[in-house]
């Protein structure tokens, strides 16, 4: 019998381990592909307003309001209205209330999953630490030099070599994608093959390269927090709802966080890129975005452990009663809620 407990308990490490390697692999792919995505949809007409033109290009169609034939006298303004409304606020609602709709259920999944942003964020934030064993400048100290593992995490100097060329890098991607959306891509990328820009082209860029490395390298998570005016509007409804999803903490095992690491140390609070306390209320979780690292980082950290990890994602019922937990008084009144 002790053999085979002792074996059943082998097991149980290996498996969990698994779970959350897969969770971060299948993340990064859906990121790399909506990379891809962003870099490529003016280049197929998929999205982007031409200037030139004087119209938006959508799923390699040409998107116009209408309004060229009320100005030419052939439409009345009630039809050019109507046009409007049909053609822009319209789909833009529905666009909206799409977005917003999974912001309400499953919280900032756009920024975590998708957004290109984000992703920039994540690599710097993996250079600068292993550059300086801070994922930030601002920073206050330097992170526990452990992986979730259990394993030294080791810094080298050496790595600083990467982390401004890599900022530049994506800044400079950034620039020249961003003027695609505004101008035809051949004619960006044919100046560009030849090195003649026009002035404004090189304006654009390299006022947008200058900026957006500085974003980069001092303030990536910093405007994801609090200057992302779609992080913020997916936050606020997602905050309004009890029933969201969100990182649950199982508070009655918490000792077994005293052993999540040497000394001490919670391995979720050293992963999160936007520097927040998995285990903490959810308005303290305000600018999560599901990205679902700490979660990975807790499985592999009580890989040993039996009774498996401490951070799941929950919904509904169960977050809301996470959410008791944090306020004792309010308990009986939750669960009888639920």
């Amino acid at each position: 019998m002790n053999g085979a407990g002792s074996a059943a308990r082998r097991v149980i490490p290996i498996r969990n381990a698994g779970a959350p390697a897969a969770l971060q692999r299948r993340r990064l792919a859906w990121q790399a592909g909506f990379f891809v995505l962003f870099v490529l949809a003016p280049v197929f007409d998929l999205f982007r307003y031409d200037l030139n033109a004087g119209h938006a290009w959508l799923l390699g169609m040409e998107w116009r309001l209408g309004l060229d034939d009320f100005i030419a006298g052939r439409i009345g303004a009630g039809e050019a209205a109507g046009n409007v409304l049909l053609r822009l606020f319209l789909p833009l609602l529905a666009g909206a209330a799409l977005f917003l709709g999974v912001a309400r259920r499953w919280g900032r999944l756009y920024c975590g999953w998708l957004c290109p942003h984000f992703s920039v964020v994540e690599t710097i934030n993996t250079l600068m630490l292993r550059a300086s064993g801070k994922p930030s400048l601002w920073e206050r100290e330097i992170l526990p030099p452990w992986q979730p593992d259990g394993r030294p995490r080791r810094t080298d100097r050496r790595w600083w070599l990467l982390v401004v060329p890599a900022a530049v890098a994506f800044a400079l991607c950034w620039a020249v994608v961003l003027l695609t959306y505004l101008l035809p891509p051949a004619e960006v990328y044919g100046n560009l093959w030849r090195a003649a820009p026009t002035r404004n082209q090189a304006l654009f860029i390299g006022a947008a390269t200058v900026v957006l490395s500085l974003e980069f390298l001092f303030a990536r998570h910093l405007f994801c927090r609090y200057a992302c005016a779609v992080g913020l509007f997916q936050s606020l409804i997602w905050i309004g709802n009890r029933d969201a999803m969100v990182v649950g903490f199982q508070r009655a095992r918490g000792a077994a966080c005293n052993d999540c690491l040497p000394d001490r140390q919670a391995a979720c609070d050293m992963v999160c890129p936007m520097r927040l306390n998995p285990r903490n209320i959810k308005r303290h979780m305000f600018t999560c975005t599901q990205c679902g690292q700490c979660l990975s980082a807790c499985a592999e950290s009580q890989a040993d452990n039996p009774d498996g990890p401490l951070l799941h994602w929950v919904a509904a019922a169960a977050a809301r009663r996470n959410e008791a937990g944090f306020r004792p008084g309010n308990r009986l009144a939750d669960e009888r809620e639920n």
